[in-house]
């Protein structure tokens, strides 16, 4: 590769972004489609993007997307994160960027044991930083900072998706970043056509919840609490919960007894029947008790004109215009989940106007505006590198810093 600048100049000639996902695309989660979605908004606007992630054989993956191998599960940020590190992966990251001739290198949590990790270690140039984890204490980042911190210098320019994601990076990592939403396309999730399954009545009304089921901070436990109060009062109200998780489903079961007749397990469902399911609904519920710096899918469904209710998260107050846009309550308080789900299934004007409040809040959110935020960060990273996206000829410190992290337990 040369060190020929060859950004685009006002003529608007198109870029070739590289973007690597740190977590793998066999169990697609926010960050994934985060970069599924940036990736086809950047190509819709002429840009040319090829994606890097890990994936398994048999895992299907977009033409744009190269698989750097299968994945090992990482216990990261409440959660169990499926991510690709070591010598191996660095072989195949080093091989993807020469092939690839970047203008622009975007990656997302570079300072996760991941292939976003490797690729900051390897590149050098035009590098873009999107952070996403919003906590407020990480043994992982404090034994990871140490090793990445020569490295993290090398990124030109940060981006946070949330005020609390940019408040995890200067509290752990030092620096700024500028705040960036996840993009939602809100126009789909605007012309979804209802599923009579799951529209109801007054009498019955529908509560939709998503998420991982088996994981205890995306809050089905404290749905689950609630249950019993708001049948008490709605007995015709009905629960669909859709996602992944046996045991989440089992333990939920056994919580609600004969009561988990109100309770329809959707399972896995397509992005097109998610439209659908939030367009159906009267109220989207989400309960997550921690860990969450955005809500994409609170987005999803003020864009579908679901009225949410809502954990008063930080990030979900902010989505939410702290409470115009929908109505909160105590986090991981059931008691006071099921006096607010009550509440608001009653009250139809309240419904509608956190609806229309909603309805203006999203246009915030809408690829349209996010990618061209996004682009003005590429073209401050342009500006400060004077160079294409290159590789280091000396892999020696990537290996030493190998080393150190399998030492402290970091990756395996």
């Amino acid at each position: 590769m040369t060190e020929t600048a060859r950004w685009p100049e006002p003529d608007g000639r198109p870029l070739r972004v590289g973007i690597v996902c740190p977590y793998s695309f066999d169990a697609p989660g926010g960050v994934q489609f985060h970069v599924r979605d940036l990736a086809e908004a950047l190509m819709a606007k002429g840009h040319s993007v090829e994606v890097l992630v890990a994936a398994d054989e048999d895992t299907p993956i977009e033409p744009y997307m190269t698989s750097a191998g299968g994945a090992i599960a990482f216990k990261y940020n409440g959660s169990v994160a499926r991510m690709r590190f070591g010598p191996v992966a660095a072989a195949k990251v080093r091989r993807w960027l020469v092939a690839g001739e970047f203008d622009v290198l975007h990656l997302h949590e570079p300072i996760t044991p991941s292939l976003s990790m490797l690729a900051l270690w390897i590149a050098s140039g035009p590098i873009v930083g999107t952070f996403h984890t919003s906590m407020t204490r990480s043994r992982a980042l404090q034994v990871a900072y140490p090793f990445v911190r020569p490295a993290l210098e090398k990124i030109a320019a940060r981006i946070a998706v949330s005020e609390d994601a940019r408040r995890t990076l200067i509290e752990h990592l030092g620096g700024d970043a500028v705040v960036i939403p996840n993009g939602v396309y809100v126009e789909p999730f605007e012309r979804a056509e209802a599923d009579p399954r799951w529209v109801g009545t007054p009498e019955a009304p529908t509560i939709a919840f998503l998420g991982r089921l088996d994981e205890p901070r995306k809050g089905l436990g404290v749905l689950t609490s609630a249950i019993p109060a708001i049948l008490a009062e709605i007995p015709g109200a009905r629960f669909l919960v859709a996602g992944k998780g046996d045991d989440g489903k089992a333990a939920a079961i056994a919580a609600l007894g004969d009561q988990a007749a109100a309770v329809e397990f959707l399972g896995p469902i397509t992005d097109d029947e998610k439209a659908a399911l939030l367009s159906s609904v009267d109220v989207y519920c989400a309960p997550q008790t921690g860990g969450e710096s955005f809500g994409i899918v609170l987005v999803e469904a003020m864009s579908a004109g679901a009225a949410v209710v809502a954990s008063d998260l930080g990030a979900f107050r902010r989505v939410l215009e702290e409470g115009e846009a929908g109505v909160l309550f105590r986090t991981g308080d059931g008691a006071d989940l099921a006096r607010t789900m009550v509440a608001t299934l009653r009250d139809a004007p309240l419904r509608e106007r956190v609806r229309a409040a909603a309805s203006v809040a999203v246009r915030r959110y809408d690829w349209s505006v996010v990618t061209d935020e996004v682009l003005t960060v590429y073209e401050m990273a342009l500006a400060a590198s004077h160079a294409t996206v290159r590789v280091a000829d000396d892999p020696r410190e990537q290996r030493r810093a190998l080393r150190a992290l399998r030492r402290e337990g970091g990756t395996r």
